[in-house]
């Protein structure tokens, strides 16, 4: 990381809608960009541009556009932590990681690689069901990873 102060943590909310895609990457790039490795930004750009879409397209697909997706952004120490919190029905993360494992060669499958491609961008990667009717994907990237 470029700078030596402790951790700096980022929140945005935003609507369930891809138009607000625009607004998610102007806040992240305009905090983490200056302070990380370029590499490691476009990484972690990449995977949550990937689990934004995720959330509006599949966990919040049958909510209403006013229902809130909200992101955090922490830079600590040893790693860039993301985290999208959803609305939507929970699912297991490792069973859907290993379907698309399993599916990979098939050329039929169009979509469905999502969870995939975050999980090779990021080094850790968990999903909570949270009591509160909400889940949270957690995205982690160390910053000695990237470079």
């Amino acid at each position: 990381m470029k700078t030596n102060s402790q951790f700096k943590q980022y929140h945005l909310q935003v609507n369930t809608e891809l138009e607000a895609l625009k607004e998610v990457l102007q806040w992240f790039e305009g905090l983490v960009f200056p302070l990380v490795p370029q590499k490691m930004g476009w990484q972690c750009e990449v995977a949550l541009v990937e689990a934004f879409t995720n959330a509006v397209r599949h966990a919040h697909c049958n909510l209403p556009q006013s229902t809130p997706i909200d992101l955090e952004v922490e830079l600590l120490p040893n790693f860039l932590e993301m985290r999208i919190w959803d609305r939507g029905r929970s699912f297991d993360l490792d069973a859907k990681l290993l379907k698309g494992e399993q599916e990979a060669g098939s050329m039929d499958k169009e979509g469905g690689r999502g969870l995939q491609f975050i999980k090779k961008l990021t080094d850790e990667l968990q999903y909570l069901n949270l009591p509160n009717h909400r889940n949270c994907l957690v995205m982690r990237k160390k910053y000695a990873s990237s470079i």
